[in-house]
């Protein structure tokens, strides 16, 4: 034999050895290998124009010298051991066209699992409407087999790769095996394997857990022991590449909510209990829909303000441990919501620009791969409804299982994600049920009208408010009235004041109009307020006298209330009083407010 055709032979061998190792690590397949008899070699039962054929006995016979890619391999062998497993071996009066029921139904097995590679003889789409070899066989006794369903077996054209006996091996010892429950093993045991892959445990089906980085046992560890997080940690990928980190300037982790990814720099060196803190952090932000909530604020100072919240929760937890390289933490900011402190951070742009996140320094963890629009509303995405229904229901069976603790902050926003949002105008309304309580109506013998002149001696009773009831039920309304005020805005805000005026039987209200100046327009009926309202001036934006204006005023009430209509776009202001601002989202105030705040879409 010439050395060109020895080295041939060598790849052909050594192609087919790799395709059973490949098989012998297949947890669905490694049951089935472990009992089955490989031959290859010369003068076996495999046809000349065939590639194997599986005897009774669990006897694999492999063509001897046909050279194919390992992947082809891995097909036709594994169609061999699934005639096996799917306990094929079964006398039929008509063995041939059992044998192609049984060929075509293992064919769509492994065309739906992708494994291998099908020869090219072997390479046509197959469908068929049976669920079963049986219905299959039926089906073709009835109506026939069509010339293409004859092209899927192994053994060659028009050849069985089912042989029932096999006087010619001696290979007894496999005569008892119960093939079926080995396959029934291996399937349960790609089960496990598949699960382990998602879950983090392994990489790959039958791979070695003890090679697992620190963030994947962190990924492992919440799976199995932190119901709070499993769900949501068992569905994102854990990427851990040091150039694909560099190249998105990612420090030590960052999420990407979009594509279900987190991504460790191996660089960071993070150990497996700081591995669960950051990790948590960032499952956090997907699970409390920190990408939803940014409505129009600074992307990276709301990304900030989410990180001061959820580090104090997962120190309140005890979630892992604090990273060496630092995290941000204070202790005034304790306990308040990430909206609260992102009201304290914009009074303080300077201070909080360059701040140290896990991405790295003046940038957010959570990806938006320099896209504004990511931070826009999406209202009703599968993705943030999964999101929200994996911590809720990871809430759910921690508190059942009593697995630690959860700060009263952090449950408060999963359970509110499950509600929907309120919208302006109906916070606006509670505001005024708060201030403005029903009045009761009285008796009263009152005028009658004319319909009763015919007997006026005769009293009649009549409901009505009293004039001392109505008197002090009043509010004021100080009006941003700069140039940057948008028409639209007006309009709404002042629609919606009318009309809560008007059901809270609120008779007048005060109005000041502010723009570089205070102007006090008096107090206006509720029914006029958005028809005959003026807009007076369209200078600079300056508001503390207007609220002066009212706060001094001998004829307004001294518990009467204050709501403010502006932009943003004014100064600091200093009021004593009960107060609440109208605000478009996306915009913000110059100072920490003391009062609700109402955004308008």
């Amino acid at each position: 034999m010439s050395k060109k055709k020895q080295a041939q032979l060598d790849v052909a061998l050594q192609n087919y050895l790799q395709a059973v190792s490949l098989l012998e690590k297949h947890p669905m397949f490694a049951p089935l290998c472990a009992r089955v008899h490989f031959i290859r070699k010369e003068h076996n039962l495999c046809p000349e124009t065939g590639w194997a054929i599986v005897t009774k006995d669990g006897t694999v016979h492999v063509h001897p010298t046909r050279r194919a890619e390992v992947h082809e391999w891995v097909y036709v062998l594994a169609h061999n051991l699934l005639h096996l497993g799917f306990g094929h071996f079964v006398e039929k009066e008509q063995s041939a066209i059992w044998n192609i029921a049984c060929d075509c139904f293992i064919a769509k097995f492994l065309q739906d699992m992708k494994l291998g590679k099908p020869p090219e003889e072997m390479s046509y789409g197959i469908s068929f409407s049976g669920k079963s070899e049986e219905e299959l066989y039926s089906h073709f006794l009835d109506q026939g087999v069509p010339e293409h369903m004859k092209l899927f077996g192994t053994g060659g054209e028009k050849q069985a790769d089912l042989v029932f006996a096999d006087k010619s091996v001696r290979y007894r010892y496999n005569r008892d095996v119960k093939w079926e429950e080995l396959f029934g093993k291996g399937l349960a045991q790609a089960v496990q394997s598949a699960v382990s892959v998602a879950g983090g445990y392994t990489t790959v089906l039958g791979g070695d857990e003890n090679r697992l980085s620190p963030a994947l046992k962190a990924k492992k560890w919440f799976i199995n022991h932190y119901p709070l997080l499993a769900s949501l940690a068992a569905n994102f990928t854990i990427i851990e590449d040091q150039q694909i980190c560099q190249r998105l300037d990612i420090s030590v982790a960052a999420i990407d909510v979009t594509t279900q990814e987190i991504y460790f720099n191996p660089a960071a060196g993070l150990d497996e209990e700081e591995s669960k803190f950051v990790m948590a952090h960032e499952l956090l932000h997907a699970g409390l829909r920190h990408h939803e909530r940014c409505l129009g604020r600074d992307p990276y100072f709301w990304n900030v303000s989410c990180d001061y919240v959820i580090n104090h929760w997962l120190l309140e937890m005890g979630v892992g441990r604090l990273p060496e390289i630092g995290v941000l933490l204070d202790q005034e900011l304790s306990g308040l919501s990430a909206e609260a402190i992102y009201d304290r951070i914009v009074t303080d742009l300077r201070t909080y620009r360059k701040l140290y996140t896990f991405r790295g320094i003046g940038q957010g963890d959570i990806l938006d791969h320099g896209d504004r629009r990511f931070w826009d509303i999406r209202e009703g995405t599968a993705l943030d409804d999964f999101y929200k229904g994996a911590l809720a229901q990871g809430l759910v069976y921690h508190q059942e299982l009593g697995r630690g603790l959860i700060p009263a902050g952090l449950m408060e926003e999963i359970r509110a994600l499950g509600q929907p949002p309120i919208s302006w105008d109906v916070e606006l309304a509670r505001w005024f049920d708060d201030h403005f309580t029903p009045m009761e109506k009285r008796r009263t013998f009152s005028r009658m009208s004319r319909r009763q002149f015919s007997t006026p001696d005769i009293p009649r009773p009549a409901w009505a408010y009293q004039q001392t009831d109505l008197e002090g039920r009043t509010f004021g309304v100080v009006l941003d009235t700069s140039g940057s005020m948008d028409q639209k805005l007006l309009g709404k805000a002042l629609g919606a004041i009318a009309s809560y005026s008007l059901s809270k039987d609120v008779p007048f209200v005060r109005v000041v109009f502010c723009d570089a100046a205070a102007y006090d327009a008096g107090y206006l009926a509720t029914d006029e307020i958005a028809e005959k309202v003026k807009i007076k001036g369209r200078g600079g934006t300056v508001l503390q006298p207007g609220i002066d204006v009212l706060e001094k005023a001998e004829d307004f009430p001294k518990n009467g209330p204050i709501l403010i209509i502006t932009d943003g776009d004014c100064d600091r202001i200093r009021i004593s009083r009960n107060h609440a601002f109208i605000l478009p989202k996306g915009k913000n105030l110059p100072f920490v407010p003391r009062g609700p705040v109402f955004r308008i879409d």
